[in-house]
């Protein structure tokens, strides 16, 4: 009977703190809170408008602030306008561990890996990253997911927790420029030395070109439709990493109308037989 009325003044207990006016409060304070978010993102959204040479940096920031915000602001508004119990509060953190740690830990294990992508940074929020058969650019970090925008102009969004276990390349690192390879498939007979010189000169005056690194080229003997060519392909870097793509079709079609007007062979089809 004693074990009965103290579940009884338990579950009293309970419902008395969440009585209407603490429920309404609990509205306004979330919304405060999504409302405090969505001023944050307009405000690193216009400092990256004044200051695009440190868009990352902001990115990054505004990424961190919005996960203090939600966590941190969350567990402040309900221990403030609740006013729980110590015994309640330890009772609901043993209950919130054990939900975590029996039916949501998969979404417990994005959780720890966003929050180990914060410390451990494999990529951040704007780098060109390639990740299995997706590539694209990182656009936020959440606490379960990343997103990932493709060339295409996909939104990708991908677990945190796939980042810990699988393999991601990341091209440029948290920097502005990047490596961009592009080839060149020449003859075998073909003036390799004029080749590179006239590719290097496309690549220098290229208006997305970052000149502070180095152009560097690799020649290889490669098979092409069952016919042998020499494969030129040259390193450079672009100077932001939006114009990776604008970069290489700039290298590909001037370097191609060069080589014409020089007339460097090229690799021929195989005639059939």
């Amino acid at each position: 009977m004693n074990e009965t009325n103290g579940l009884v003044d338990g579950l009293l207990s309970i419902a008395g703190i969440f009585n209407l006016y603490a429920i309404f409060w609990l509205i306004i304070g979330g919304f405060a809170l999504w409302a405090a978010a969505q001023g944050l993102n307009n405000l690193s959204q216009r400092l990256m408008g004044k200051i695009p040479a440190r868009r990352f940096l902001i990115l990054q920031i505004s990424t961190l602030l919005t996960f203090a915000l939600y966590i941190f602001g969350t567990v402040g508004l309900f221990i403030a306008v609740l006013q729980p119990p110590k015994e309640l509060l330890f009772a609901a953190a043993g209950s919130v561990a054990v939900a975590l740690g029996f039916a949501l830990k998969d979404i417990a294990a994005s959780l720890v890996a966003g929050i180990l992508l914060l410390f451990d940074r494999p990529f951040r929020v704007g780098d060109r990253v390639s990740f299995g058969d997706t590539y694209g650019e990182i656009v936020s970090i959440g606490l379960r997911t990343v997103r990932l925008v493709t060339l295409d102009d996909n939104l990708v969004t991908i677990p945190n927790s796939r980042f810990i276990t699988d393999v991601v390349a990341s091209g440029n690192a948290g920097e502005l420029d990047m490596m961009v390879v592009t080839d060149f498939h020449l003859a075998l007979d073909a003036n390799l030395a004029e080749a590179q010189k006239l590719i290097e000169e496309v690549v220098v005056t290229s208006r997305y070109a970052y000149l502070k690194k180095p152009v560097a080229f690799t020649l290889e003997e490669v098979e092409i439709a069952h016919a042998l060519a020499i494969r030129l392909r040259v390193k450079a870097y672009v100077l932001d990493v939006r114009y990776e793509k604008a970069f290489q079709s700039d290298i590909v079609q001037r370097g191609t109308a060069l080589l014409a007007m020089h007339n460097i062979a090229r690799p021929k089809p195989l005639l059939a037989v």
